[in-house]
């Protein structure tokens, strides 16, 4: 038994109270041990610079502003700048809407966007690693005077701030620059917790990085307001101009705004007053550390007063652009030494003409079903995007939000091109041989028009869109070949097998989507090479990719491009003929869904789409009375040319080939045809021209075709054809013969016309009507149709689509 030191013995009880009390403080110590580990390891854990990746501001080619791409906000439930949840780049779906609830700008916000009208986003981070003298001056004047002179925390700050609190009771604030980056990077409520936290990790943060690293990371992570981060974001920002151009009127009322960003907003007149006020005080407090002198300061001033801060314009006709942008930038984020100025393709005067032209045509085209449009605009050589509209309004309730250049829908006839292109580099079709465009019989294949023109050469079958040609192509070629062919243009991502769409896939049964058919044209246009589209400026544009051979990309080019072969389906100076050389292809869905045109000059590639978001039809609008319509008007536009001013953008002809004179029925010379009516001019090797005196046999199909359609075959083999049925008379009502015309030069040349009418026994439904020797228009006999007067001698004549049959000459001259 344990003896106290008087020699009286001791209780068991007494003598297991000290040991009681050890095991207590033991504990306690170990308690404390343990979070004294913990706080160290949190501050160092916290004890890095760390920031988001920069956001970029983007920029059309001429550096004209086009939007700003933002971060999702720091989280204010404890997750820092480091933490992976608040870098993730989201989607961006929901727009900041103005009080009509329209969209009221092109920065984009996260799918959750709270309340209308809340940012949710944070702009900027851009590294300032050589901050000017003038800023580093004007932002320790306000924020922390003794940045040099203290460890990370400033005692005299915290003394001055806990004796202000004191005796007022209100809130100091005693934050160095080291404390607010510790609480930027890790965000937590108020509390004395979180400041003990802020103070160790500020200390931890100056000794471990020193203070011009800090002051750098302070100016990069700085809130200026309206979610812009560091004040080279806010230079751009407020005032477009870098951070090393601001003047010191500028440093002083962007130096304030982190103390109180909502407070002090600028772009608000309570805000601004506010900004100027604490810019004052910098002013003075720059001129009392002899920082400027007297002349500055009152020039400063001055400045301070006429100050205002103008947000960036706002495009919201650019909507689809940016999040095409945002996709890109999350796929690839900034880093700290790229430039945080991304400068587009995109042309914003083309833009926005491009967004007028559409929403005209559209509102003329919505009375027959139309729900929306789309167009891209590509230039040729480079591949770069001039503009790309993705729908006619992004906040149109009828699907504005979606980007139809990236919809995968019907193309039509569109895709016909590749398939004669393939014809060709195979041997199934040559420029001078015979497609025949006759029934099918149990195939059940027509044409649009529901008229079928006989033989053909692939120039005529391709630029009148027959298609009856172009499936008999796709079966001579394969459909398993063409079908990789189209995979290999980027056509085709389905999986499916050539099988299932059959020989429908020349008319339109594979979907794909316009920006994949403007790229794909660019084969076209570029000698058979493809190319990836580019949508920055300046950018390397990826290594081409030869697809076809140059003399089939060529010849397809010249077929398209050909308005006399466009005869008789689509008639001269209608929305497929352009003052300048243009190769132009029209597609219309089964059921008028869907109208595409692509259209392509020595300068641009133009696609457009029309149809409607839930695939409904529309009434009769196909590709060439709409669509076409938009493509003429936005090549013109982007050309500025009035007709004849552009002769020398003309295609390059096939290398290799000559122009020869072709009669439209057989692979014979224009003068060796007895009886030829009309020609075509196409482009040869010297091993293809037909022999003179030869005559190519006709099929018994199309023979038979030709007598039941009024031609006369020369001989029973039917090796040619040679003049229409006699009692088809064509002559010319108006104008009269050997008459002279006045046209009064101050009148408009719209108004200054002459009316053109036929008289046609028996009437036929349409007629051609040719002047100078040149088809003018293919039109009904008894419409109404009008000649724009040009002085000079001039000729008339009617004559019949794909017969011989002509009317005498008609002479007149305008004076």
């Amino acid at each position: 038994m344990a003896r106290a030191p008087d020699g009286e013995s001791l209780s068991p009880d007494r003598a297991r109270a000290p040991n009681w009390r050890r095991s207590l403080a033991l504990a306690c110590g170990i308690a404390l041990a343990a979070l004294g580990v913990r706080f160290a390891i949190v501050v160092d854990q916290r004890a890095h610079l760390t920031s988001p990746p920069p956001t970029p501001m983007l920029y059309d080619r001429r550096g004209s502003f086009i939007a700003q791409i933002g971060a999702p906000r720091i989280d204010r439930d404890g997750f820092g700048l480091n933490q992976s949840k608040t870098m993730r780049r989201d989607r961006f779906e929901c727009l900041e809407r103005d009080a009509g609830g329209k969209p009221a700008s092109t920065f984009p916000h996260p799918a959750s966007c709270g309340k209308a009208g809340a940012r949710l986003l944070d702009y900027g981070y851009w590294p300032l690693k050589n901050p000017p003298e003038r800023i580093v001056r004007a932002t320790l004047a306000l924020e922390d005077r003794r940045f040099h002179a203290h460890p990370g925390v400033d005692p005299i700050a915290v003394a001055g701030a806990a004796w202000r609190r004191l005796r007022s009771g209100g809130r100091a604030g005693a934050s160095t620059l080291a404390m607010q980056i510790a609480r930027m990077q890790h965000p937590q409520p108020r509390s004395l917790k979180a400041k003990i936290e802020e103070a160790v990790t500020a200390v931890v943060l100056t000794w471990r990085y020193g203070r011009e690293a800090l002051l750098s990371h302070y100016l990069r992570l700085a809130p200026y307001g309206n979610g812009s981060h560091g004040i080279a974001h806010a230079a751009r920002f407020y005032f477009d101009k870098p951070a090393e151009d601001l003047s010191f009127a500028e440093i002083a009322l962007l130096s304030g705004l982190p103390q109180s960003p909502t407070r002090l907003n600028p772009l608000r007149p309570s805000g601004l007053f506010q900004a100027k006020r604490r810019g004052a005080r910098a002013l003075a407090e720059l001129a009392r550390q002899k920082v400027i002198d007297g002349a500055e300061l009152s020039l400063a001033q001055n400045q301070l007063r006429a100050l205002s801060a103008q947000p960036p314009p706002r495009r919201p006709e650019a909507l689809h652009l940016v999040l095409r942008y945002e996709n890109r930038m999350r796929l690839r984020p900034l880093r700290d030494g790229d430039d945080p100025r991304i400068k587009t393709s995109i042309d914003l005067d083309a833009q926005r003409r491009l967004t007028a032209l559409a929403r005209r045509s559209l509102n003329v085209w919505r009375g027959a079903g139309a729900g929306q449009v789309a167009a891209l605009v590509v230039e040729r050589g480079s591949g770069a995007v001039v503009a790309a509209l993705g729908s006619s309004d992004y906040a149109d309730k009828r699907a504005g939000a979606v980007d139809f250049t990236r919809a995968p829908r019907s193309p039509g006839s569109a895709l016909k091109p590749f398939i004669y292109a393939l014809a060709l580099d195979r041997g199934v079709a040559r420029p001078g041989g015979v497609l025949a465009d006759l029934p099918e019989g149990a195939s059940g294949v027509s044409n649009a028009d529901g008229h079928f023109l006989g033989p053909m050469l692939p120039r005529q079958a391709l630029a009148n869109s027959r298609n009856v040609p172009a499936i008999n192509l796709l079966r001579g070629v394969g459909l398993d070949e063409a079908l990789r062919f189209l995979r290999k243009l980027g056509l085709a991502e389905v999986s499916a097998p050539a099988d299932s769409f059959g020989v429908a896939m020349a008319l339109g049964a594979l979907p794909t989507t316009l920006e994949r058919m403007v790229r794909a044209y660019g084969a076209l246009a570029d000698d058979g090479m493809l190319s990836e589209l580019v949508w920055l400026h300046d950018g390397a544009r990826p290594p081409s990719v030869r697809v076809m051979s140059a003399d089939a990309a060529r010849l397809v080019t010249s077929f398209l491009s050909d308005p006399m072969a466009r005869l008789p389906s689509f008639p001269r100076y209608g929305p497929l003929e352009y003052p300048f050389p243009t190769a132009v292809k029209t597609g219309t869905s089964q059921g008028y869904r869907d109208a595409v045109t692509l259209a392509f000059t020595r300068d641009y590639i133009v696609g457009v789409w029309l149809g409607r978001p839930d695939a409904g039809t529309m009434t009769r609008l196909t590709g060439s009375n709409s669509a076409a319509r938009l493509a003429r008007a936005i090549l013109v536009d982007l050309h500025k040319a009035r007709p004849g001013d552009l002769e020398d953008l003309s295609f390059p002809p096939p290398q290799g080939r000559v122009p020869v004179e072709l009669c439209l029925f057989g692979a014979m010379r224009a003068s060796s045809a007895k009886g030829c009516g009309q020609t075509l001019t196409e482009w040869l090797r010297p091993d293809e021209i037909p022999v003179e005196e030869a005559e190519a046999p006709i099929p018994a199909r199309q023979r038979a075709w030709a007598i039941a359609e009024g031609y006369r075959v020369t001989s029973e083999e039917g090796a040619s054809v040679e003049t229409a049925r006699d009692n088809i008379r064509l002559s010319i009502v108006s104008p009269e013969n050997d008459i002279r015309v006045w046209r009064n030069p101050d009148a408009p040349a719209g108004l200054s016309r002459i009316s053109l009418k036929a008289l046609v026994e028996p009437k036929t439904p349409q007629v051609v009507w040719y002047v100078d020797g040149a088809p003018f228009a293919l039109a009904d006999p008894d419409a109404p149709l009008n000649w724009p007067l040009q002085k000079g001698a001039h000729q008339f004549q009617l004559r019949l689509p794909l017969r011989p049959g002509a009317s005498k000459i008609v002479r007149i001259t305008v004076e």
